[in-house]
């Protein structure tokens, strides 16, 4: 029998915003392999506003530059309906997001795939 956090896990959705294929591709890959579904990914930031309106994710993973632009907008309706948000970025400093969303993660491009997964993890409790 499962557990209840594989349980929990199993069923939470995560929104990957990322232009970088191949950085897409891992965080995705990292996803799922956590047990979680991915929503994505998205290189732009307008198709994921798109997304949230069909479906809310549990949490996101965010690259801050997109291929249309700052995530901003897109992270502030994730905000708004207090979606835990991991900023993945090497456009902005820890300090900077922190200011703007104290409540957010946020890992510097390139992050350590074991620092990556607890952000994750504590993603996933803070949604639950």
């Amino acid at each position: 029998m499962a557990s209840q956090a594989a349980a929990d896990q199993q069923q939470s959705t995560v929104l990957v915003v990322e232009d970088e294929v191949i950085i897409a591709l891992d965080l995705s890959e990292t996803v799922r392999d956590m047990g979680f579904r991915v929503e994505g990914p998205y290189a732009m930031r307008d198709h994921a506003m798109i997304a949230i309106d069909q479906e809310m994710p549990d949490f996101a993973i965010l690259d801050v530059m997109t291929g249309d632009g700052e995530v901003y907008p897109l992270a502030d309706a994730l905000t708004k309906a207090g979606v835990p948000i991991i900023f993945h970025s090497g456009h902005c400093t820890k300090s900077e997001l922190a200011r703007r969303y104290p409540n957010a993660q946020a890992a510097e491009k390139p992050c350590p795939p074991d620092k990556l997964m607890a952000l994750i993890a504590e993603a996933n409790r803070k949604a639950h």
